[in-house]
């Protein structure tokens, strides 16, 4: 049944610009077309940009809105940039909402063809709002130039599966067989309805096995946040694209960029990361080795038995599991790097698909680490298992991996028993187990439901029911601001403890990925070394999604002429090498050519700086967003809680307490852990100081009046969201 329907008239995309936002209300069933203005284009750029300021202005300002209150918006936004096919990755959006985890803001960047093709489809963002009585898809039909909003019917048999559901609609809506590329689709999946750990599946149809791919917009429960509004899928049917549908201010100089870096990646991807051969899967091997590794709830950063040797996780190893050839699954058209990778074949081992043979989109690093050496499994076979279920059930393996890894942990040390978790044996290592639970969570049933409201929630009923120490849960339960943390060990990495604390969202690498910089290189000792690279990195890669870009391209293949740079500027003591210099100098260019507004490096990082206190401002109008939302690492992040912990690095840390001064002859391991926690929880105290100050923030954590002006966002309700806290 449709239960409303707005025709629209097709406009060409101009200078990287649709010029226009669609708004839904599903409690209204209104569908409403709004203007792109100059000031959102000047100052919020696009992608994550317009969906923070689509959400701060259609938010009420008079309460603190709660992530299943009907006013909560889900968000969704590519970029100027976003959907050249010349260009390598330029294939991306961004996803906002209030996370049913944090409370606060959160944005998730994911490929798939649905922003882009939105954005052909006539409309820079789209904004929902409100709660379906049923549920519905929202059907964008950029070809016709119609929308509908239609209420599903039982009788139309549509899968409650994620990568069923994907195929059926993808299916439906093309308009003929040969057409089902200019279809893309958003889905999540049954237990995306029964935990926070919700996702969204992003899809693209591979003609070469007539199969609809996705990819994932995982973070922070986006998923949980769209089932709860009652939305089946999100469907796109997209005009043809070609070089032209971004209408480049200068398509020459764009497509000549787009040309000289992908000759770069085809050039030095096999003798770098193979990213178009194995994608992200080079990465297990690398963390294992510089025991960066999460292993066993991140008490480990390697393979206790094997290290040394090649783990089952091993780039070659990987090779063998990935399908295809090299450079053949891009997420998005013309994308060089292609690293999609994915498996054919896998039998299903467990749950409803039991026998049956899937194809796998993945699995990526984080779902490896996550969901294997996290949980203690060195077994491929349970990894692609999980990677399948994960995805067709609407979960996020990031926070699935890390969350289970704390439920094996407390089921280890006694915290639990088989009389609380419903019979599951849940050591480390019992991959079955945890696969369990997540079936657990699609039913909506057992000890699985517990466990999928997130590790917060966790700790507070391990400790209330079940009598647990409320501080070893913490020190242990590796999450901050409520979402859990991605998959590397940062006991050694005081900067990428900043990089995980000192977020807007909450512990994930997407914001500041420098513990190689910190640990291996040794690049950036003091802490007003960290301090710059936790304000440039953050703002440099917050750009990439206010445009529609993947990052991948701009660092996983370097440039022969990286080595020509040094590692840091003399006088300034900022990281030069890291940051890439000829390809920041490229994407400066590549954002000139296709809006017509001229820039340099140093102007896209003001653009970037503007969106990311925007979202700081955000948060703080929603209660947190200071500097107690900041501090409280779970003290695993930070260093070793347990002596086996100790144990496992005793000669680092013991010549680490010697440098300090202290003699630990005959000290007990205990008292050890106790004068090594006090430094490092006072380093990573100084190093907020830093960062804030290098960041324009007070000590409070809250951006200054006078930063707030300079950024040109001074509007009267950001003012009077900060003032109390200056």
């Amino acid at each position: 049944m449709i239960l409303a329907e707005k025709k629209y008239e097709i406009h060409e995309v101009q200078k990287g610009y649709a010029n226009r936002t669609l708004y839904i209300n599903l409690s209204k069933s209104e569908i409403t077309i709004k203007p792109v203005t100059d000031e959102m284009k000047k100052k919020f750029i696009g992608g994550k940009g317009f969906d923070l300021w689509l959400m701060w202005n259609s938010l009420p300002k008079d309460k603190i809105v709660k992530w299943d209150d009907l006013e909560n918006e889900i968000c969704i936004s590519s970029g100027p940039l976003g959907g050249s096919i010349f260009y390598p990755g330029s294939g991306k959006c961004i996803v906002t909402s209030i996370s049913p985890l944090t409370g606060i803001i959160v944005d998730s960047n994911v490929g798939g063809y649905f922003g882009p093709y939105l954005k052909f489809s006539g409309f820079d963002a789209l904004e929902i709002q409100g709660k379906a009585k049923r549920e519905v898809i929202i059907y964008i039909d950029g070809i016709e130039g119609l929308i509908q909003i239609k209420e599903i019917e039982d009788s139309e048999g549509l899968s409650e599966y994620s990568h069923e559901l994907t195929q059926q609609l993808t299916q439906e809506y093309a308009p003929d067989e040969n057409e089902k590329q200019r279809v893309s689709v958003v889905s999540s999946g049954p237990a995306a309805k029964n935990t926070k750990w919700g996702i969204l599946n992003f899809s693209w149809f591979v003609r070469g096995r007539n199969w609809a791919s996705v990819k994932q917009a995982g973070r922070g429960g986006i998923g949980t946040v769209f089932k709860k509004k009652n939305l089946k899928a999100l469907v796109c049917l997209s005009p043809k694209v070609t070089v032209k549908s971004n209408n480049p201010a200068n398509l020459e100089a764009a497509r000549e960029l787009g040309k000289t870096h992908s000759q770069e990646i085809i050039k030095l991807d096999p003798k770098q990361n193979e990213m178009r051969r194995v994608g992200t899967g080079h990465l297990p091997d690398i963390m294992n080795v510089t025991d960066l590794l999460p292993t066993e709830n991140f008490r480990f950063g390697m393979h206790k038995e094997i290290s040394g040797k090649e783990i089952p996780y091993s780039r070659e190893v990987m090779r063998s599991i990935y399908s295809g050839k090299e450079g053949a699954d891009g997420c998005w058209i013309g994308c060089t790097v292609s690293c999609s990778h994915y498996s054919e074949g896998h039998i299903v081992l467990t749950g409803p698909f039991k026998g049956k043979k899937v194809i796998v989109d993945g699995p990526e690093y984080e779902t490896i680490a996550g969901c294997g050496s996290n949980w203690g499994v060195w077994d491929p076979k349970w990894v692609l298992e999980t990677n399948f279920y994960c995805d067709t059930y609407g979960l996020d393996t990031i926070s699935v991996g890390t969350g289970i890894a704390f439920v094996m942990e407390c089921y280890e040390e006694g915290i639990l028993n088989k009389e609380i978790t419903d019979g599951l044996e849940l050591n480390f290592a019992n991959a079955k187990a945890a696969i369990e639970l997540i079936h657990q969570m699609a039913k909506g049933e057992g000890f699985g439901v517990i466990v999928g409201q997130g590790i917060r929630e966790m700790k507070k009923i391990f400790a209330e029911k079940y009598g647990a120490d409320p501080q070893f849960l913490h020190d242990i339960g590796m999450e901050h601001k409520g979402l859990e943390f991605s998959e590397y060990v940062t006991k050694e990495s005081l900067a990428q403890q900043g990089g995980y604390g000192l977020t807007n969202k909450g512990p994930q690498h997407d914001e500041a990925w420098l513990i190689f910089e910190d640990v291996i290189r040794n690049s950036i000792p003091s802490f007003e070394d960290k301090a710059r690279a936790l304000r440039w990195f953050p703002l440099w890669r917050t750009w990439f999604g206010l445009n529609g870009l993947c990052k991948l391209p701009w660092n996983d293949i370097q440039p022969e002429s990286q080595a020509n740079y040094p590692i840091k500027d003399t006088n300034t003591g900022e990281l030069v090498r890291a940051k890439v210099p000829d390809h920041v100098e490229w994407y400066a260019k590549y954002f000139s050519a296709v809006t017509g507004r001229q820039s340099t490096p140093d102007d896209l990082i003001n653009m970037s700086e503007r969106v990311y206190n925007f979202q700081r401002i955000f948060n703080i109008r929603l209660g947190q967003g200071l500097r107690e939302g900041d501090s409280n690492l779970p003290y695993r992040a930070m260093g070793p809680v347990t002596a086996l912990e100790y144990e496992s690095r005793a000669n680092r840390y013991d010549n680490q307490l010697k440098d300090l001064g202290f003699n630990i002859e005959g000290m007990f391991i205990e008292e050890k852990i106790k004068i090594l926690r006090k430094h490092r929880e006072e380093q990573y105290s100084k190093l907020q100081d830093a960062v804030y100050k290098e960041r324009g923030w007070n000590q409070k954590g809250c951006p200054t009046i006078e930063l707030v002006k300079e950024l040109g966002i001074d509007y009267d309700d950001v003012i009077s969201v900060i003032s109390p806290h200056q």
